[in-house]
């Protein structure tokens, strides 16, 4: 990163929004954010107590919820912050980083474990006979390490491209949080190397992930045709469907933002609260309406608690 960097402080502008509305913005979205942590830690929590869920599908679930939790905590706060007061939008250059790097950690290491998370239910499904020694505790250990080491590598890669320019003049960051595309604009240099880079990386690790899952679901259709009872094929699809939606949610805004010619300040910033606030709402949602076997951990926790409230 260059030293000769004169930017000290960045100023994010925000979500484009009449500001009469910004009371109840920031009301909706705390309450989301709250919910959001909250509905993760009870995840969190539920799978560590219940020894039933204690299974690789779950330990996968357990590590997007603790992304989750975190993911929304990096940009939110600070959104509320823009909301709540005149000046709550300056952010330190050195913070401007921080924020860089944890977004897109976070954010690809997410990218990432969908795909094992499709993968292990491909295992699950077309080999359930051999499942369990496929997908001993071993590997998932490897697979979940190999997700958020991978993660790492791509932000280090996004954060230095970004941040090894000078940033000598305009300091307004089109945006709720730093992201590379709106800092970028701020340069006071040539950035068309540093945005193909990023562009390619970016398209490298999406597009990657996505056809990987796609390959996955593929496999696993055809494996849920050949089974026999409408009982077992209802259950299978159930499983994926949660985990379809969930994706869905969260490469749609991605690609619209990172894979497209001709970025628009306005769109992007609207477009980013889909997969910054509302998806890391939505997996503890979809995963404990949707699953039956979470449900039945959530009333086991519930009657513990009430058992032990009434001794």
């Amino acid at each position: 990163m260059s030293n000769g960097s004169l930017v000290t402080t960045f100023f994010l502008t925000g979500l484009p929004h009449a500001p009469a509305l910004d009371t109840m913005l920031f009301g909706i979205f705390l309450a989301i954010y709250i919910l959001t942590v909250l509905g993760n830690l009870l995840i969190l929590l539920v799978i560590r107590v219940d020894s039933h869920l204690h299974t690789p599908m779950y330990y996968f679930l357990t590590n997007l919820s603790f992304i989750d939790m975190w993911f929304s905590t990096v940009t939110v706060p600070k959104m509320l912050m823009t909301l709540a007061t005149p000046g709550g939008g300056a952010i330190s250059f050195h913070s401007c980083v921080a924020q860089l790097y944890s977004f897109h950690f976070l954010g690809s290491t997410e990218c990432f474990l969908y795909t094992v998370m499709s993968y292990d239910r491909y295992l699950a499904i077309s080999y359930p006979l051999r499942y369990s020694s496929m997908m001993s505790g071993r590997v998932c250990a490897l697979l979940a390490a190999g997700t958020w080491l991978s993660g790492s590598l791509h932000s280090a890669v996004q954060t230095t491209l970004t941040f090894r320019l000078p940033y000598c003049g305009p300091n307004q960051v089109q945006h709720y949080f730093c992201d590379a595309p709106p800092i970028l604009k701020l340069a006071c240099a040539d950035t068309s190397a540093n945005e193909m880079v990023i562009f390619v990386n970016i398209g490298v690790v999406a597009s990657g992930c996505f056809l990987l899952i796609v390959l996955s679901y593929v496999s696993i259709v055809c494996s849920i045709l050949r089974i026999r009872t409408s009982e077992g094929r209802h259950r299978a699809f159930q499983t994926c469907a949660s985990h379809c939606i969930v994706v869905l949610c969260f490469f749609v805004p991605c690609v619209f933002i990172y894979l497209r010619p001709g970025s628009r300040d306005v769109m992007d910033g609207v477009v980013a609260v889909f997969y910054t606030v509302l998806t890391p709402l939505l997996n503890p949602v979809v995963y404990t309406l949707r699953n039956k076997e979470v449900k039945k951990a959530l009333l086991k926790l519930k009657d513990k608690l009430a058992y032990s409230q009434s001794q």
